[in-house]
């Protein structure tokens, strides 16, 4: 594969866009774009590192425009890296083969709101913060609540099939996004849109969504929105063991209850949660939604369950606090800024009946390496819950820390594969997972490899990621 831009090259893209902003060459530039929220790229930008740097950045204004660009790219075999607003925290923007960096950051409109259907169509790009607060505005929210909502986009969520912090109520991205529009590497635009149920062959959404642009470029997404809930409810309980209140989690859902909120602490994270060092409970935080005489029921019928597990209330504040700095990402950032920082977040799932063996043996596996595993569980479903392990830690320096991260992540990729954890539950697999992806797919990787092939046959897509 050729992988070096040329004068003529550029020329050739000059030509397609006739817009001298919309192709950057600029060292800055550059450099910005060679860097996600990984915090291995955080740990390569303090040492100067840019080895992801893409030799040129194309921004399309629209969906012809992306099309012309990747028919062209892969006629001239020129790698292309798709990057929505570049906050994957897993390296799934970056550029691995230098080539072609498109930026869809310029695609942000709302295209229509259908308020009879229910539904919202954006343009990729769109930062989710901008378009919630929009829909806010109407009476309406998305229901997907990320905690990058407001440094993230539409686009990205559904590339890397990402999950909210509501999803035990509200379902993942794959649930709330009902149509999309997407650049096969040839330059071929595919509209793919639904019924709110149908049985004609396999969804086929579902190719593209979670594909990291591996399989071409996402330009537009249709959303279900909701009207916003009448009342919310919140209440927090404490537990005296870890595993009572695993139990409940499973009842909770078991007993088909969806309380919006669903996170469950152990110990070592309950005392940040709580904002208190001397915490020595593990701690529940609840929030049921909708109607009053709905939202007052849930709670209460939660609240009889978590009863029977040794659960016991401490009253809303918890809870509540939680949910007014659920966008905070202070405590990582605060980490990363040191010389020497080590700060990372993995996310695995697995069943009701193998997660206890999950979390204690991944906490084990990691815990030599850091100074602090702090655990969670949310996104919980009727048959299993994803688990949220936070490292903290401090090196001599960036370099130690780059070599220390990407130890704990091949530790800690195995430790959840032999465990029978999924590889990951809603950050992606970027590079921080991808030479686990094959074994992860297991007999999948044949027909994901035979998509590829078929749709990406040069190869120019996102090179480097899922496998390749």
């Amino acid at each position: 594969m050729n992988t070096t831009v040329t004068d003529q090259a550029l020329q050739g893209l000059a030509g397609l866009l006739n817009r001298p902003e919309s192709i950057s060459t600029n060292d800055g530039d550059l450099t910005e774009h060679a860097f996600d929220w990984w915090p291995v790229a955080s740990a390569l930008k303090k040492q100067g590192k840019a080895i992801f740097k893409p030799e040129v950045i194309v921004y399309p204004n629209n969906q012809a425009e992306v099309s012309r660009i990747l028919k062209w790219a892969n006629e001239k075999l020129i790698p292309v890296t798709p990057w929505g607003a570049g906050s994957s925290v897993v390296g799934g923007p970056l550029a691995t083969a230098g080539g072609i960096l498109m930026d869809v950051s310029s695609m942000r409109s709302i295209v229509a709101i259908d308020e009879k259907s229910l539904h919202v169509k954006v343009e990729a790009g769109i930062i989710g913060g901008d378009l919630e607060d929009y829909l806010n505005n109407k009476g309406y929210t998305l229901n997907h609540s990320p905690q990058s909502l407001h440094r993230s986009s539409v686009g990205g969520w559904v590339a890397t099939r990402a999950s909210g912090q509501f999803s035990s109520k509200h379902g993942n991205i794959e649930d709330l996004c009902v149509g999309l529009r997407a650049t096969l590497p040839d330059g071929t635009e595919i509209i793919l849109d639904s019924a709110p149920r149908m049985a004609v062959g396999p969804d086929l959404k579902n190719i593209i969504i979670g594909s990291e642009g591996s399989l071409g470029v996402i330009t537009e997404v249709t959303m279900r929105i909701f009207p916003v809930a009448e009342k919310r409810l919140f209440e927090t309980f404490i537990f005296p063991h870890l595993n009572s209140g695993i139990l409940a989690l499973k009842a909770i859902m078991g007993n088909g209850l969806r309380p919006f909120l669903l996170r469950l602490y152990d110990v070592s994270e309950a005392r940040h949660a709580m904002k208190d060092n001397s915490f020595s409970h593990p701690v529940l935080f609840i929030g049921t939604e909708g109607l009053k005489i709905m939202a007052d029921a849930e709670l209460k019928a939660c609240a009889d369950i978590i009863a029977n597990f040794g659960g016991k209330s401490i009253g809303s504040s918890g809870a509540a606090a939680w949910m007014e700095r659920r966008f905070d990402f202070s405590t990582i950032e605060k980490v990363l800024a040191k010389p020497g920082g080590l700060a990372e977040t993995i996310e695995v799932s697995n069943t009701w009946r193998d997660i206890s063996k999950t979390y204690e043996a991944l906490k084990a596996a990691v815990s030599p390496y850091v100074d602090e595993v702090l655990c969670h569980f949310s996104h919980a479903y009727s048959d299993g819950v994803s688990l949220y392990v936070i490292l903290i830690g401090e090196e001599q320096s960036a370099a130690k820390v780059e070599r220390q991260l990407k130890n704990i992540w091949e530790i800690a990729n195995r430790t959840a594969l032999d465990t029978g954890a999924s590889l990951s539950h809603h950050h992606g697999i970027g590079l921080a997972r991808s030479k686990f992806f094959r074994e992860a797919l297991g007999d999948g990787w044949q027909l994901f490899s035979q998509m590829k092939k078929a749709i990406d046959p040069n190869r120019i897509m996102n090179p480097g990621k899922l496998g390749f």
